[in-house]
């Protein structure tokens, strides 16, 4: 009689998922009677071999969109250690709703020779037919998830273009009524928004406003989640100030994506001034406050600070016997709160302006000098570019906890629902994400430029060699457009009378370009 050969031993891991956390807490919840389930049939099967290993694989409250779940990373570890023979669900979608990450799982699978069960779908993968009613419904799975992720975003882009509050946390200035889910007006955060609205303008650069609002020890709004967690409370940022002085919330309007539509809340912020504020800023960020027009040929304007106020100097002038125009640069600072207020108060225009041309032929003839402008280049570039880097890394974190958040609170939204937390939740994430998206972009650009603007002592040298030759056959336009390229910023202390100069290193690169092309063109 021939003997029977014994069943080869299938070591048998169960996987179980639950897109949601509601009811894990339940003594019996749906990973248990997974898991039932699946003990019961392998079982079943256990003449041929197959064994329940004892570690559970449950992913409680993890969506099946991603493979960014604790026990599948464990479960595919386990595979290539050779610990698992064979994955055994309750349903297809359980171990994923996504065709390709089932795809990328399938080759781990095939690489590794694990069969993969489901309990409730009967199908066999080891021919055609099998895997194609395995696509099938990883097809209607990712579908299905699909369908409930747009109806969400539907939901909410029809309420933002009514001028709903889809939810959120409230932005400083606003406080949430809880019963008409939209924003009120709070009366001293939002003379607060005003207040810092107008320092901007007074003090023209995000980085002197932050030290302004710093000094007032103001933070930004303090939140209380439904959860009991703090969020806000801190000092601003460069990120969070920039965000409250472009939110077109303030204008009593809702943005939804490129969309502005008007709101059911009440403006906070004048009209004018949200505009002079965000006029200013895109100025600052395109053109770094150079001069677009130049009536009276004032060679330094956009360039000239005054160091008692830490404000611009302007071009004005007056006129005496008729013909006789005399030019001045005068402090912003004295013109909007009185003569007297200013130390510096004016000097006149020609003074300044040779005084800076003198200086800039100098350079060109004196290597010591030459170089200490080059490495003082070098060293405020690497401070601006350690400033960037500090926060693209801030930036990049808060990056991945939104994402996180995200699609943990993904599968909390049930169909029909356009009012819940989840939704809220997932609209103040989602903004969050697109403000951090665009000033990361800003933040590559400018190291990209920062980068790029390194100057070299042989460029420096080349640049400024040829300024004295050219300079006298130019015309005044580009005269004024050759000082704005190699001038970054001129400070007037009127106090001392110390005028510091700053040049531009991205400027005097360019300049050194335009000088050899110059020079390899003239025929020999």
């Amino acid at each position: 009689m021939k003997k029977e050969t014994p069943a080869r031993e299938l070591k048998c891991a169960i996987y179980t998922r639950k897109s949601t956390e509601e009811g894990l807490e339940q003594e019996f919840n749906t990973l248990d009677a997974q898991r039932e389930s699946a003990e019961c049939y392998i079982k079943s099967q256990e003449a041929e071999g197959w064994i329940c290993l004892p570690d559970h694989y449950d992913d409680g409250g993890y969506t099946g969109g991603n493979m960014d779940r604790p026990a599948l990373k464990r479960l595919l570890a386990d595979i290539e250690a050779g610990k698992v023979d064979c994955i055994v669900v309750y349903k297809v979608d359980r171990l994923s709703r996504s065709l390709m990450d089932f795809a990328r799982m399938l080759e781990v699978f095939e690489r590794k020779s694990i069969a993969f069960v489901s309990v409730t779908q009967q199908f066999n993968t080891t021919n055609s037919m099998g895997r194609l009613m395995l696509n099938v419904l990883l097809s209607f799975a990712q579908f299905e998830r699909e369908i409930i992720s747009e109806r969400t975003r539907d939901k909410m882009a029809a309420a933002r273009r009514k001028g709903k509050w889809v939810g959120g946390l409230a932005p400083m200035g606003y406080d949430i009524d809880p019963l008409a889910r939209r924003l009120n007006v709070n009366e001293d955060e939002a003379a607060r928004v005003r207040t810092i609205y107008e320092l901007y303008l007074e003090c023209g650069s995000i980085v002197t406003t932050l030290k302004e609002i710093e000094r007032r020890d103001w933070r930004n709004k303090l939140s209380i989640t439904k959860k009991g967690k703090e969020r806000g409370g801190r000092y601003f940022d460069k990120s969070s100030l920039f965000k409250l002085l472009t939110n077109i919330t303030y204008l009593g309007k809702i943005r939804y994506k490129e969309e502005i539509h008007q709101g059911e809340h009440q403006a906070i912020v004048p009209e004018e001034l949200w505009n002079n504020v965000n006029k200013k800023l895109k100025h600052n960020g395109k053109t770094g406050c150079i001069a677009v027009r130049n009536k009276f040929g004032a060679l330094l304007k956009g360039l000239v600070r005054c160091v008692a106020c830490n404000c611009a100097m302007t071009p004005n002038h007056t006129t005496k016997g008729g013909n006789k125009r005399y030019r001045y640069y005068v402090c912003t600072n004295a013109q909007k709160r009185g003569w007297d207020s200013c130390p510096s108060k004016s000097i006149p225009a020609k003074q300044i302006e040779d005084f800076v041309i003198e200086q800039i032929k100098k350079v060109g003839y004196a290597p010591d000098l030459l170089k200490d402008v080059v490495t003082l280049a070098h060293e405020k570039a690497k401070c601006n570019l350690k400033e960037l880097e500090g926060e693209k890394f801030s930036l990049e974190r808060d990056m991945a906890r939104w994402l996180a958040e995200i699609h943990k609170t993904t599968p909390l939204i049930r169909p029909n629902e356009s009012d819940s937390p989840a939704v809220a939740r997932l609209a103040d994430l989602q903004e969050r994400v697109r403000h951090i998206e665009s000033r990361m972009t800003t933040i590559r650009n400018e190291i990209h430029q920062i980068t790029k603007g390194l100057l070299s002592q042989q460029e420096a040298e080349v640049a400024m060699f040829s300024f004295d030759a050219v300079w006298e056959s130019m015309t005044l336009r580009d005269q004024i457009r050759l000082i704005g390229l190699v001038v970054k910023q001129v400070d007037y202390d009127g106090e001392s009378g110390r005028v510091t100069i700053t040049f531009n290193p991205i400027g005097i690169r360019n300049r050194a370009q335009h000088a050899t092309k110059d020079l390899t063109e003239v025929p020999a």
